[in-house]
């Protein structure tokens, strides 16, 4: 590197993002994704040992996944070589494989290449890759946004470690916060930055885990901000929630307000009000709360107060929270929107939560026994003490069904399940009436 090269990249170095400047260069700066870089984790021996094999970097915007390949680069002893897939052509990968080639022909050196946003490739551009790195020439470190199973190469996948890395927490985000302001060689130390703790606490909150928007947040906060008359600058809650576009909404997770929001939104449900729902939905979504909460509600609401009234509301609802979890926001307010309204408009029961109620109570208040009809058969001498003997297969009969007793002796004339007249359960009122001849 001459002077002017020098000079180029030293200048480029501090006019780039902050996001940019406190990237990690160790693991032991990574904040965050212990559960793949904690010490004894396979990727963090991989990468302390030099040893790695072709990896993808799985998880939403600003949760490490560049960052743990600088980090790669900076501790690899391969020659390194980073490419964007939304830009790169063929070309570029042809040229990348032809160094490497050399390289490792006349060195036997390694070369590792960083795909951003494989994703974007298409499948020939994929499948151009998948010799290089089975023979070795290549070693592929892939970081997509999403499913690598659903957009990545079939071939590449099966010679990859899939590593899925999470939002970090709002922990993780306040230490980087706390970093980015009083760093003086990377952050913005020399700026003299005083942050009230609780404007600190809601940017780390309402950045959802994203550690490039509230490093962003922080830069434009302390950039557009006078000094004070000591020389400070001081970054309230009112100057970082304009910096980030987002209104400070009363909304404590850990305190009274949160219960009640979110009580507020179960009771919505339960009370057929979809508008109400989805506005108590948005406002804890824009406030940050965690989407697997909200998602677990839903579940919960749909078989309290849905029941068999609509079964498909605990399906919409176990799908909605398998969703989430794979999606991730902001796509996830939609997957939400549509479980809650859906809960929201669906015809209501209760009977699911009284039958279980009822039963639990009636469980712990008397002693009963097994009758010995239904008692388990499958093992020779069952009929020496009786088990099994006498009992009638369902499918035997007329209609699938037969009348026998199926209730212990001690509790023979108890109802637990009572089936309402809305929905679904009408249906089953009234199957029950006909073939049981019974009447609630």
């Amino acid at each position: 590197m001459d002077l002017f090269d020098y000079m180029r990249e030293n200048t480029k170095e501090k006019e780039s993002p902050l996001a940019s400047r406190l990237r990690p260069t160790t693991l032991e700066e990574v904040v965050g994704q212990e559960h793949i870089i904690g010490k004894g984790k396979l990727l963090y021996r991989a990468i302390k040992a030099d040893k790695l094999s072709s990896i993808i970097f799985y998880g939403p915007p600003g949760t490490g996944k560049t960052t743990l390949a600088k980090v790669i680069a900076n501790t690899t002893s391969a020659e390194f070589k980073q490419i964007n897939a939304t830009v790169a052509g063929k070309k570029d990968m042809e040229a990348v494989v032809k160094e490497a080639q050399n390289l490792q022909g006349m060195y036997g050196k390694k070369t590792i290449l960083f795909v951003d946003e494989i994703h974007r490739f298409n499948k020939g551009q994929q499948d151009y890759l998948l010799p290089f790195v089975e023979d070795g020439t290549l070693i592929l470190i892939g970081a997509t946004t999403e499913n690598p199973y659903f957009e990545v190469n079939g071939a590449l996948i099966s010679r990859s470690n899939i590593f899925e890395l999470h939002p970090l927490s709002k922990e993780d985000i306040a230490s980087l916060i706390d970093r980015a302001v009083t760093d003086q060689i990377k952050g913005m130390g020399s700026y003299h930055v005083v942050m009230d703790p609780g404007a600190r606490d809601f940017l780390a909150d309402i950045s959802g885990g994203d550690a490039r928007m509230a490093l962003n947040a922080v830069e434009l906060a302390v950039l557009t901000t006078e000094r004070s008359s000591d020389g400070k600058i001081y970054l309230t809650l009112d100057v970082v929630s304009e910096c980030v576009q987002r209104r400070v909404v009363r909304y404590d997770k850990t305190g009274d307000n949160h219960y009640d929001t979110i009580s507020a939104f179960i009771k919505s449900m339960r009370g057929s009000d979809p508008d109400a729902a989805v506005f108590y939905l948005a406002k804890m979504l824009y406030a940050g709360e965690d989407i697997k909460f909200i998602a677990r509600r839903i579940m919960i609401c749909a078989a309290e107060d849905v029941g068999n009234a609509d079964p498909m509301a605990l399906t919409v609802a176990v799908s909605a929270a398998q969703a989430v979890e794979r999606i991730g926001m902001p796509e996830s307010q939609i997957i939400l929107s549509q479980a809650a309204s859906y809960v929201a408009c669906a015809p209501k029961s209760n009977s699911a939560v009284n039958a279980i109620s009822a039963a639990m109570e009636c469980v712990k208040r008397t002693k009963t026994t097994v009758p010995a009809h239904l008692q388990d058969a499958h093992y020779g001498g069952h009929e020496n003490l009786g088990h099994g003997i006498g009992y009638k297969y369902a499918h035997d009969y007329p209609n699938h069904y037969v009348e026998q007793q199926y209730l212990p002796d001690e509790i023979v004339d108890e109802t637990f399940y009572v089936p309402s007249e809305n929905g679904y359960e009408k249906t089953i009122r009234e199957r029950f009436e006909k073939i049981k001849g019974k009447t609630y």
